[in-house]
């Protein structure tokens, strides 16, 4: 599969020509937010449960513990947050106004970014298998552990910038102003429902307690990386 962001280029995978990378921003604080931009504010809080997420993974490798309810909890937030409720809006909303604009579903990048969200929940079930496990993890539960988590930490970390970088802005540049506003409205809607149910504020006070309990070291201070076996 042709990648969607290559080294050094602003080209996706599908598109003829290049899409201009911009950095957003209201232009006045008291406007509320727009569609796209509440979902880059999401990927700031996933990125951060990300870094947690690899923390606890090392700290399992190196104490050998198997807090397997802490993992369960990682769990928790990726599928009811950066899945059903991110990857939710972007799959039934965003996506789903570009292939009525004209982009290809089966092809493209909305192809390759829907190709990484499975790519994504098959290391989340791994890591799912290992929270409910009843026996003591294994040092090669521990090693798939490591691997699981480091692969979707790599994997969604890349993942969000193509979306910020290019996705987003190829989206503002290309659908109407109707199907913009559209979207926003779609994803309010969507928003006020978790919302009204509390379930967003309790997955937002959760991923906020994870990152406290397990603050990425500095960068002065290089996590240990996973000694893996075979090619990887």
């Amino acid at each position: 599969m042709a990648k969607l962001l290559l080294q050094g280029e602003t080209r996706i995978a599908g598109a003829s020509t290049p899409v201009t990378p911009h950095k957003r921003g209201r232009s006045r604080p008291e406007e509320p937010m727009d569609a796209i931009e509440t979902l880059m504010n999401e990927h700031r809080r996933i990125e951060h449960a990300l870094d947690a997420l690899v923390a606890f993974a090392d700290e399992v490798r190196r104490k050998t513990t198997d807090d397997k309810e802490e993992l369960g909890r990682f769990v928790t937030f990726i599928r009811e947050f950066a899945d059903a409720h991110h990857h939710g809006k972007e799959e039934a909303i965003l996506f789903a106004a570009m292939v009525e604009a004209g982009f290809p579903r089966n092809g493209g990048p909305i192809a390759v970014m829907l190709s990484e969200h499975d790519q994504g929940r098959a290391y989340v079930r791994v890591l799912a298998e290992l929270s409910a496990k009843q026996a003591a993890w294994t040092v090669e539960d521990r090693q798939r552990l490591a691997e699981a988590a480091y692969g979707y930490a790599n994997l969604l970390r890349a993942h969000i910038h193509k979306e910020d970088a290019i996705l987003y802005p190829m989206a503002e540049q290309r659908l109407p102003p109707e199907a913009l506003a559209r979207v926003s409205a779609d994803c309010d809607d969507y928003e006020a429902k978790r919302i009204s149910s509390g379930e967003l504020e309790r997955l937002q006070r959760l991923s906020e307690e994870l990152l406290a309990r397990h603050a990425p070291l500095s960068r002065d201070e290089p996590s240990p990386r996973p000694q893996f076996s075979g090619c990887c």
